[in-house]
């Protein structure tokens, strides 16, 4: 039996395209959106019996409001967060908000439609090694808090971390592209690139949380805009 849902995303688009291939499966769609004040408030007036809500930064303050919002007015409702692979904080913060499930937001659509219907029965929608993760961290905390510019720095490539400081700049695609005698869909790709690992959802985000970290500080000082070629960076396409 088709389950009854709604798909909420950071990216319309893609809330479109997983509603779609859901109503292909036999269930029940009742809308597709992107998360907004207006996104809580349209699940609420239309009670589905799961809401599949998609975020691109699980780990950042105030991600899970929504479903705060959607559990306190209709407890009824079953969400399921699908996200990128996450911290523990991540996990746990879904969890705590009174998400029933958290799928990679990689999973094939098999794994989401599993997902749904587990939340649907009131179980949880989680595998065993992303709940694995998250105990061991709340178990084990780090003795000391972690640098957490160092630690951002470290998960970006040397183009990236250019990309990024032209984002902090203010510079468009077009003028990174230019800047970097590359493509602009190289651009924007490298550009997504940085939203993803630092697990934001904008490059207004994204600057602001080097600014805040001294990511941008530790940047200058590793010469990234003379980096760019290094040899550890990944092959990008020639410019078109």
């Amino acid at each position: 039996m088709g389950v009854r849902l709604m798909v909420v995303d950071d990216h319309r688009l893609l809330a479109e395209a997983l509603a779609s291939a859901l109503k292909l499966r036999g269930h029940r769609v009742l809308a597709a959106a992107a998360p907004s004040a207006g996104a809580a408030e349209l699940v609420v007036s239309r009670a589905p019996e799961v809401c599949l809500l998609g975020t691109a930064a699980p780990a950042r303050p105030g991600a899970f409001d929504p479903v705060v919002r959607i559990k306190k007015e209709r407890p009824q409702v079953a969400v399921v967060v699908l996200g990128p692979v996450p911290s523990p904080r991540g996990i746990a913060a879904a969890f705590a908000a009174g998400a029933s499930g958290y799928v990679r937001n990689d999973e094939r659509i098999e794994g989401v439609e599993r997902a749904m219907m587990k939340a649907r029965a009131g179980e949880s929608a989680v595998s065993p090694q992303l709940l694995q993760q998250a105990f061991e961290e709340l178990l084990h905390p780090a003795a000391q808090p972690d640098d957490e510019g160092a630690r951002l720095l470290e998960l970006l490539t040397p183009r990236e971390v250019e990309v990024l400081m032209r984002v902090a700049d203010g510079e468009d695609t077009r003028l990174i592209a230019a800047g970097m005698d590359i493509a602009p869909s190289t651009a924007r790709t490298h550009v997504q690139r940085v939203l993803m690992k630092l697990e934001v959802g904008s490059r207004l985000e994204a600057a602001a949380l080097a600014a805040r970290t001294g990511l941008l500080d530790r940047a200058g000082g590793r010469g990234a805009r003379g980096a760019a070629g290094a040899g550890s960076d990944e092959p990008v396409p020639p410019p078109r």
